[in-house]
């Protein structure tokens, strides 16, 4: 089913990863620059992202320290973050970033299948696709993959993934008492699955995810949006982003979000804010889109950008600056408009997404 913008209604996700989007944000944190995981701040950030309104929070990851010189700083794997994020949170998404590339795809699928229990069916996966010799070598690998195969490895990842959470039935897990089963091992179904570079014959160990799919998201330039529940897109405009969006819609992916960076008026403007933040670390360009300013223009422009896409992903300079403005201004404005809603307790992921309870497609096979 092809997404549809609604033109009303925008979902919202932060990326919640370190100090912010800024390289200088551990500056300006309060905290220092070489914490591995401070568990009471991660804790707090997504508390407030929750009581904010947000359907989903990601955490971006690298199998290499984040930052460089005197920004590096060590950090726990993100699917480790989310799992320990799973059981203080009731509402919000929860969306690690797994590389493809680096993360062996049986284990893949398993750790994100374990997070959906965890979190009672809130559980997301955001792509990743790292192709650094340094990156590659952490596994003994030697790089950068040429794009055919890289496109390939990713797209096999996503695919194999896919299948080992269908390998369960939702129906599986039967207790049986009478008869002492705890399974009909006709609803377990072997996966034999061949890839360019690797293998898996299934099942998985983990029954099926309460959602019965994991949500998955990747960003458009992976070239795999046929594959994949949310497409990220960016641009340096709002017409790049509405070019972007209309060329994967033609892939029939169900959502897409821009991607949007934002440094807000605080205490300070925003301009004197990345000056100071640019003295430390200039903030380069990149692909995505970015607000630098008050939090009024800001929700013009998702009032701009929620009739070319589904939702947006914010990406704050600094955490502890600019997420309680868009908690106190951004998300109540656009809430006023009907524009926003948040997610209930209770509610799956897909659920606040508006995306269906996937088949099984064993059972289909079946089935057919």
């Amino acid at each position: 089913m092809s997404g549809v913008p609604s033109g009303s209604r925008l979902h919202l996700a932060v990326e919640a990863d370190g100090d912010g989007a800024h390289p200088a944000a551990w500056r300006f944190s309060g905290r220092p620059p070489a914490t591995v995981l401070d568990a009471p701040a991660l804790r707090n950030t997504v508390a407030y992202a929750e009581a904010a309104g947000f359907a989903l929070v990601t955490f971006a990851d690298s199998p290499l320290p984040a930052g460089n010189g005197r920004n590096k700083a060590g950090r726990i794997e993100a699917g480790v973050r989310a799992a320990y994020l799973s059981t203080v949170t009731e509402r919000i998404g929860l969306a690690p970033t797994l590389h493809t590339t680096t993360t062996e795809p049986f284990h893949l699928a398993t750790q994100l299948a374990s997070l959906d229990h965890a979190s009672r069916g809130r559980a997301a996966w955001v792509v990743g696709a790292t192709n650094s010799p340094e990156a590659l070598a952490t596994i003994g690998g030697s790089g950068p993959y040429e794009p055919d195969r890289l496109r390939g490895e990713v797209s096999d990842v996503i695919e194999v993934a896919r299948c080992l959470w269908d390998s369960w039935q939702d129906d599986a897990i039967i207790r049986d008492r009478a008869t002492g089963r705890f399974l009909d091992p006709d609803r377990v179904h072997h996966v034999n699955f061949t890839g360019g570079s690797f293998s898996v014959v299934g099942p998985l160990i983990t029954p099926r995810p309460p959602q019965g799919q994991v949500v998955v998201i990747a960003a458009d330039t992976l070239d795999v949006t046929g594959q994949v529940d949310i497409a990220l897109v960016g641009g340096g405009d709002p017409g790049a982003v509405a070019e972007r969006t209309r060329r994967v819609r033609e892939d029939d992916v169900p959502l897409v979000f821009a991607e949007v960076e934002v440094l807000l008026d605080a205490t300070e403007p925003a301009a004197d804010r990345l000056a100071a933040l640019d003295r430390a670390t200039p903030w380069g360009t990149g692909d995505r889109l970015r607000h630098v300013g008050s939090a009024e223009g800001l929700t013009t422009l998702l009032r701009q950008l929620a009739a070319v896409v589904d939702g947006v992903r914010l990406h704050p300079a600094v955490l502890s600056v600019d997420l309680p403005v868009l908690a106190d201004r951004v998300l109540p404005a656009l809430a006023a408009d009907r524009m926003h809603v948040a997610p209930v307790t209770g509610a799956t992921l897909r659920t606040t997404l508006g995306l269906p309870h996937p088949s099984n497609r064993f059972v289909d096979a079946t089935t057919a």
